[in-house]
């Protein structure tokens, strides 16, 4: 289950990924959502959790190179044009930004059956 910083993030991401799909349609009719739910799964699987830092900011990158190459084009362009169709989420996204990186969390240990 996502907490609200996750959830403001996913919202953050369907709507930047919307206005960009708008103006550059793509060939294959499902290839923007399929993105936004790529991005959804790294979110819930973030090691910070809540405590997240801004994508750009984190030390881990968890986005297949291709796919975080497309995620910063699609930022680049949609991010000027969410302070006029999305002004409260993109300021959020802008001071979000501006938060320092936290620690690293720790790796959640899984017990091995040979641990046992």
């Amino acid at each position: 289950m996502s907490g609200k910083r996750i959830n403001r993030e996913k919202k953050t991401i369907q709507k930047m990924v919307h206005l960009y799909a708008h103006s550059h349609p793509e060939a294959d009719s499902d290839y923007y959502q399929k993105l936004i739910n790529y991005s959804y799964n790294r979110l819930d699987k973030c090691r910070y959790g809540e405590d997240k830092p801004a994508c750009k900011q984190c030390p881990i990158h968890c986005y297949q190179p291709a796919k975080r190459e497309t995620m910063k084009q699609i930022m680049r362009w949609a991010g000027p044009r969410m302070l006029i169709y999305h002004p409260i989420l993109a300021i959020r996204h802008l001071i979000d930004d501006k938060k320092p990186v936290p620690p690293l969390p720790e790796k959640k240990r899984t017990i091995r059956s040979t641990e046992k």
